[in-house]
């Protein structure tokens, strides 16, 4: 295999978008590389065009399975960090996830769990405050959350759930703070049934997340922030099937009891948000 064949096709990638034409040529030539390295057979090479087919008919309204292929690669988390440099304060991004949906506004202190596992689950509240990167507060920032409940299944992916169950839409207050009650989430497997579940099997791995709460926080000003926080000693931190953990978003829940308008022991999350302003640039 020579190098010919490439210079034909880059030769015909003349579009009127200069970055197009960049990923494009690009994308060919990793391609082919790819090709020369691993020399698939005819037969694996049709095996790879019905899996990325077969990977569009998972694809529904609630589930995306690209998505879902991306996370399982580390792509997802690859293109996160080479889009969200900023300054060594800030709170770092990661990985949205297939499962957000618009979230209920709610008020400050509500609950986000509105089904049974409010009962059986042990209950948490989470605080913080939102802030620049030089921890002035802003007030009126949004402070979008979701996660999946006990079971490990969001309210898209659980008929017993309503939905809007455990999802909300915070307003920071003048201080910059937010606070929110809800139920520990747990480590839950990703979607398996579908082709990312396939990858996952074939290459030795299991699809286990380890327990977390989705964060989307914007103010006026500022870059919008998609994040996580995760839970302190849980198993699957060191080897999250999506690969987005970061150190700096672990935290270690502290039991408590009284306080927050809590009646029974509960476990305490505090987790400020720093946002990049807008024009950030070193």
């Amino acid at each position: 295999m020579t190098d010919k064949l490439v210079r034909q096709v880059l030769a015909q990638v003349d579009g009127p978008d200069p970055r197009v034409n960049e990923i494009v040529s690009a994308l060919v030539a990793h391609l082919h590389a790819f090709v020369a390295e691993v020399r698939p057979t005819e037969a694996e090479w049709r095996a790879g065009l019905a899996f990325l087919a077969e990977t569009g008919r998972w694809c529904t309204p609630d589930r995306d399975e690209f998505v879902l292929l991306s996370d399982m690669l580390g792509l997802t988390s690859a293109v996160d960090e080479v889009n969200h440099a900023g300054p060594e304060n800030m709170t770092p991004s990661s990985v949205e996830g297939p499962f957000h949906s618009p979230a209920p506004a709610r008020e400050p202190g509500a609950w986000l769990s509105h089904g049974p596992e409010r009962g059986r689950g042990v209950p948490m509240v989470v605080h913080g405050r939102v802030l620049d990167c030089d921890g002035v507060p802003l007030p009126g920032a949004a402070v979008d959350l979701w996660q999946a409940g006990d079971n490990g299944l969001y309210d898209s992916q659980d008929d017993a759930q309503e939905p809007g169950n455990l999802r909300g839409l915070f307003t920071t207050d003048e201080q910059g703070r937010y606070w929110f009650r809800t139920i520990r989430p747990s480590s839950y497997p990703v979607p398996a049934d579908g082709t990312a579940g396939r990858l996952l099997r074939a290459s030795g791995r299991h699809p286990m997340r380890p327990a977390h709460l989705h964060y989307q926080v914007t103010a006026p000003g500022h870059r919008p922030l998609t994040t996580h926080v995760f839970l302190a000693g849980d198993p699957y931190l060191g080897s999250d099937a999506a690969f987005a953990v970061k150190e700096e978003l672990v935290r270690r829940p502290v039991p408590r009891t009284g306080g927050w308008g809590m009646d029974r022991p509960y476990e305490e999350i505090e987790f400020d948000v720093r946002l990049v302003p807008i024009g950030w640039a070193g």
